[in-house]
């Protein structure tokens, strides 16, 4: 369950550590939800003191695809629910109100958001060109956190041939952790963070539905974090000095299991349960926000319907098998939170501003004395 590829360090499993009860699809990530891509740009570039406008650059960009045909032409239903908001979530309103995703999502570090968007409408109109003339436009939905302790801010460096390069990236494998693409310039918990994934599948009498997250982790005091219940933060806090106490996070949900867009904020409330169990408290300057959608073809939704009534399959809301997904939601986000501080090698980035890795031996002997691994 520990295939990725990126960096050396391992995951959470690899060192033995098994969050929750519910099993994890053969990747452990978001790609195991039928349908869905992942694609990454990282951008590193220059060191030393800050330049603004020019570098150090530590930062990227993050998509992922809800399908691999035309979400434009075949939506996906989505719902977007927001812990804290102290952020911008770019495409939020619209999702709201019409209940559904008609692209790419994308993530990358907050100043940034505007040249992802256009970025994301230049890709979507290259896909579809009637937009705009004999169809309506098209919501990009963009979300981020900030990069600044690490990354020259004003320079804006994720242009539109990152976005198209994350973009032809994409792919349904092993996703990569840590310091890549949108995670590139983050921290979490005082410590070098970034991109996390995990996934559960439920039970096979309760739908065999498979639920994956994939996080932007940037958020978090040292003290707080806490591994699958122990309070490690405070144990290394007391040993190291820690660094910054603000930040944010992005989680986004993808499911197989036919649900619509009130069914999918049902989730992403739960995915903030899983936040919750990693130390998080939603500080005041965080900004935490969940991006849910079903990639199920039952519950797609054309671009152009054929008729006045759509109809479609959904999951039965009020017995075990909707239980079962919340459980999933609040264990994969919890474990793609662990994976983006285990995935994450130390960086130096402007200013000579140091981001440490997670001291992983220390973790591992922590939770060995409390008795949280097993190989």
């Amino acid at each position: 369950m520990g295939d990725t590829i990126n960096t050396g360090r391992p995951r959470a499993r690899d060192i033995g550590l098994h969050i929750g009860h519910l099993p994890t699809g053969p990747l452990n990530a978001i790609t195991d939800v039928a349908g869905v891509l992942v694609g990454h740009t990282t951008i590193i570039r220059g060191e030393g003191a800050l330049q603004p406008g020019i570098g150090p650059v530590r930062t990227g960009v993050t998509v992922i695809l809800p399908h691999a045909g035309n979400v434009f032409r075949d939506k996906v239903p989505a719902a977007i629910h927001v812990v804290n908001g102290f952020g911008k979530c770019m495409g939020q309103e619209q999702v709201e109100e019409l209940g559904n995703i008609e692209g790419p999502i994308a993530l990358t570090g907050t100043l940034n958001v505007g040249l992802v968007t256009d970025a994301l409408v230049a890709w979507s109109i290259e896909q579809n060109p009637d937009i705009g003339i004999r169809t309506s436009t098209m919501n990009p939905v963009v979300g981020e956190t900030s990069d600044a302790w690490l990354n020259d801010m004003h320079g804006r460096h994720v242009r539109q041939e990152h976005v198209f390069a994350a973009l032809d990236a994409a792919s349904s494998g092993p996703v990569d952790e840590g310091a890549i693409g949108a995670g590139t310039g983050m921290m979490a918990f005082g410590y070098k963070g970034g991109i996390g994934t995990a996934s559960r599948v439920t039970q096979p009498d309760l739908g065999g539905w498979t639920v994956g997250v994939l996080v932007q982790a940037n958020f978090g005091r040292r003290r707080e974090l806490t591994i699958d219940g122990v309070k490690v933060g405070e144990l290394l806090e007391a040993e190291r000095e820690a660094v910054g106490d603000k930040g944010s996070i992005m989680i986004v949900v993808a499911t197989d299991a036919p649900l619509l867009d009130r069914g999918l904020r049902r989730l992403a409330r739960r995915a903030g349960i899983g936040l919750a169990r990693t130390g998080s408290i939603a500080h005041h300057g965080s900004g935490d926000y969940v991006i849910a959608f079903s990639s199920a073809p039952a519950v797609r939704i054309p671009h152009e319907p054929a008729g006045n009534v759509l109809h479609f399959e959904h999951v039965a809301e009020n017995g075990p098998a909707i239980n079962e997904l919340f459980l999933a939601t609040v264990e994969a986000t919890e474990e793609a939170i662990i994976n983006a501080l285990f995935r994450a090698d130390t960086m130096t980035g402007r200013d000579g501003h140091v981001a440490e890795a997670l001291p992983l031996e220390r973790v591992q002997a922590l939770l060995q004395s409390a008795r949280r691994l097993r190989l």
